[in-house]
């Protein structure tokens, strides 16, 4: 499909997309060192005028590894209804609690440059003694909110409706050890409050087609084996059922159509079709067992389901989709439709549990067409499964699916690639010299298998020759390496490790490899990235050391880096202000700078908050409620160039016109998504380079992928760049809705913007 759209700016004709000329920008959210980009056509200089002085591209206040912002905090606490004005982060009420201010431990940006974010682990600074003994009683159910930047960056905060997401008011109906018999209750507290039953930490968010946010799972926490009125005993973290939806319209929270199954740490993606797919997560924590399924006690969720957006119902797909993965499984939707397993997760049940957990050193795809998974390749490693035959492997071990047919298909895989395999280990055992276990095999195997707390983030994506957008490369640097016999916990100390793992994909053909670029100049653990609109990638806070191990004694890790996808090295940037090393956040803005935020610790060794930051620690007195802003060197300098008008709102294989104001210099493209970000991970992030396919003055047409994988419905930025011996200097954005039309639900919503924005066209049409 290449359709090429026409409109009309005061009677002249003009190639745009299905709604009226935009920029960004609106409500004054970028800082002064940006170009205002609303969308009148800029008027014509008056004659007798001079021309003012253009100012130095470069001005004197640059730095080259850019710069954070001082840190700045929500100024109130609500107490008992009474706003309280505090620079504080917590204040002591009447009972002796804490009411602290909410931290970031999730974030995504909103159709309107604002910015949603949901609390993490509140509750924990009312810990006294331990938080396994005490956190089922004194948690309580996560708030969120809005954060916008005003005019010289002036922040403002907006407390959503429902406050804390409005899941279970009236309680979960929580899946205890003694549930279903007449013991039921006796030997837990799931039933003793309701303020705790529907909490958002722990869920997944996602971006929906039409600008709203998805949140699905999260906690309900309970002591078991636990008493009604004692304050002790042992937490239960519970993966709950709920799917809410935010309207960044209304700001407010709604309940959708529940999950067949609680998911604690699930990973969600967006389909083709624009359907929504999660895998894993755990429905208990602590202590998964479940006398109603034997066969799934001790592992992670192994089944998946697919959310429809215009029924807001979930499906539970057939077994042949089920599949053992870590928590947070990387999940990415790849040129061909399918989902893409990296072999990286959240290494924690807390330390394990999943008696399934080698599979997760596999990377793996799933084929929503045919629902089954296909085994690529141990991680890291010249290994082709499906080449030799096991391909069905991690599907014919999973015993939910351990059926006659699964066993034929593996039996005939194996039996028609047995010369295959044999090869295959050869070769990954010797050398061009026949020498074993080189150096470089060695490397190689310490490095592969999964990956815990580590990102895996989609460099941009490139057309070939043919305008076709057929390979991915994802980035996977740092994180708790698994030593590639272990899984989870894995090592405790952080690998500085950096690869690169390139798919190819023809069709349902898939092909796949890895190779090591320059290493981090130094080991982190949970560090965020961040794909910058000059195709680098940055990557934020962390720690020294794995936080989740051993709690309260991780060193913070405060200097960025940066990586250039051209000479695949690494370079130390600017530092922040806060340490954040556990549940941070970092989200690209529409100006092209980056909010930096989150840090909620589980509290020391799992026991108060104990802060040991004169050992040189990082600090654990608490969540941060604190955000900063990194400018990048680009966001600094005078020349960026200018989006003048773009389309809002474009469909795949589109064909349209922007107006930028150095049209002649601008050599790159790039359609970024916004970011739906927790826990290190956004399956739908993505970044596409369009390609210029023509220049007429300040006028560039672009063309839209023809594929609605390379492009899934939903809320991007466009960013364009031009190249300087500094470095690449992108413009702000305008924001682009990708729609897809052949969805129902949101075709009407198409249908009814397209006369709203064709009424808007009038005046030119007529003038």
């Amino acid at each position: 499909m290449n359709r090429t759209r026409i409109g009309f700016y005061r009677g002249v004709p003009i190639l745009l997309g299905a709604a009226y000329l935009s920029g960004c920008g609106g409500d004054g959210a970028e800082s002064g060192n940006t170009a205002d980009t609303r969308t009148e056509a800029p008027a014509v200089a008056d004659a007798a005028q001079p021309s003012p002085r253009p100012l130095p591209a470069i001005p004197e206040n640059y730095s080259p590894i850019g710069v954070f912002s001082a840190p700045f905090a929500e100024p109130t606490i609500v107490v008992d209804g009474e706003v309280v004005e505090t620079d504080e982060k917590c204040i002591t009420i009447e009972d002796g609690l804490q009411e602290c201010k909410p931290a970031a431990g999730t974030m995504a940006l909103l159709p309107d440059d604002r910015l949603l974010y949901l609390n993490a682990l509140e509750g924990t600074e009312n810990v006294e003694l331990s938080i396994v003994a005490e956190f089922g009683e004194v948690s309580v159910n996560d708030q969120t909110r809005v954060l916008s930047l005003g005019n010289d960056d002036r922040p403002d905060w907006l407390k959503p409706s429902p406050l804390r997401g409005g899941a279970n008011p009236d309680g979960n109906d929580s899946e205890t050890l003694l549930g279903g018999t007449p013991l039921d209750g006796l030997l837990d507290t799931a039933d003793n409050t309701n303020r705790n039953d529907g909490a958002l930490f722990c869920s997944d968010v996602i971006g929906l087609a039409d600008g709203s946010v998805m949140a699905v799972g999260g906690t309900d926490y309970y002591s078991e084996p636990g008493i009604d009125g004692l304050p002790l005993g042992v937490a239960e973290l519970e993966g709950i059922k709920n799917s809410r939806i935010f309207d960044p319209t209304t700001n407010t929270w709604r309940q959708t159509g529940d999950m067949n199954f609680g998911r604690w740490y699930p990973s969600m993606v967006t389909l083709p079709d624009s359907k929504i797919f999660v895998a894993s997560g755990v429905t208990k924590l602590l202590k998964p067992v479940y006398p109603e399924e034997p066969i799934n006690s001790g592992r992670n969720v192994v089944q998946t389901e697919t959310f429809n957006p215009c029924t807001g119902v979930w499906s539970q797909n057939p077994s042949t989709a089920d599949r053992s993965l870590p928590l947070y499984p990387r999940l990415h939707l790849l040129p061909n439709g399918h989902v893409l397993y990296n072999a990286g997760g959240q290494a924690f049940n807390p330390f394990g549990q999943g008696y399934d957990q080698a599979l997760w050193n596999i990377v793996a795809t799933f084929d929503p067409a045919s629902q089954r998974w296909n085994d690529i390749g141990y991680a890291g490693l010249p290994l082709r499964l499906d080449e030799v035959g096991l391909g069905q492997l991690a599907s014919t071990l999973n015993l939910t699916n351990l059926t006659e047919e699964q066993l034929r298909l593996f039996t005939e895989d194996l039996l028609s690639s047995t010369d295959g395999l044999i090869s295959s280990v050869t070769d990954l055992l010797t050398s061009p010299d026949d020498s074993l276990l080189t150096t470089d095999t060695l490397v190689k195997a310490i490095g592969g298998g999964m990956r815990g707390s580590t990102s895996s983030t989609m460099l941009p994506l490139r057309p070939n020759e043919n305008g076709e957008y057929n390979d991915v490369e994802l980035l996977t640097a740092g994180g708790v390496p698994s030593y590639a016999l272990l899984t989870s916990p894995g090592g405790y100390l952080p690998t500085d490790q950096s690869r690169i793992d390139r798919i190819e994909t023809n069709g349902d053909q898939i092909g796949y490899e890895s190779r090591l670029t320059g290493a981090l100049n130094q080991p982190r653990w949970y560090g965020t990235n961040v794909v910058m609109p000059d195709g680098s990638v940055m990557v934020f806070s962390g720690g020294t050391r794995d936080g989740v191990v051993l709690p309260g004694l991780e060193g913070a890790i405060m200097t960025a880096e940066r990586f250039d996808p051209d000479t695949e090295t690494w370079t130390e940037m600017a530092s922040g202000h806060r340490p954040r090393t556990y549940h941070n956040t970092a989200v690209l803005m529409a100006d092209g700078r980056v909010m930096i935020g989150g840090h909620a610790p589980i509290n020391t060794a799992y026991l108060s908050h104990i802060s040991l930051e004169d050992f040189g620690l990082a600090p654990n007195d608490g969540r941060d409620p604190s955000f900063e802003i990194y400018t990048p060197p680009y966001a600094m300098r005078n020349d960026r160039p200018t989006i003048l008008s773009a389309p809002e709102q474009l469909s795949v294989g589109d064909s349209f016109t922007i107006q930028v104001d150095q049209a002649q210099d601008i050599d790159k493209v790039l359609l970024i998504r916004r970011t739906v970000m927790t826990h290190l991970i956004d399956g739908d992030q993505r970044a596409i380079e369009l390609p210029v396919k023509a220049r007429n003055g300040r006028n560039l047409q672009l063309e839209m992928p023809g594929k609605q994988s390379v492009v899934p419905a939903g809320q991007y930025m466009l960013f364009v760049s031009k190249s300087t011996p500094e470095g690449r200097v992108p413009s702000v954005s305008a924001p682009i809705a990708v729609v897809n039309e052949a969805l129902q639900c949101q075709g009407d919503a198409t249908m009814a913007q397209l006369g709203q924005d064709m009424f808007e066209l009038l005046p030119g049409i007529s003038g």
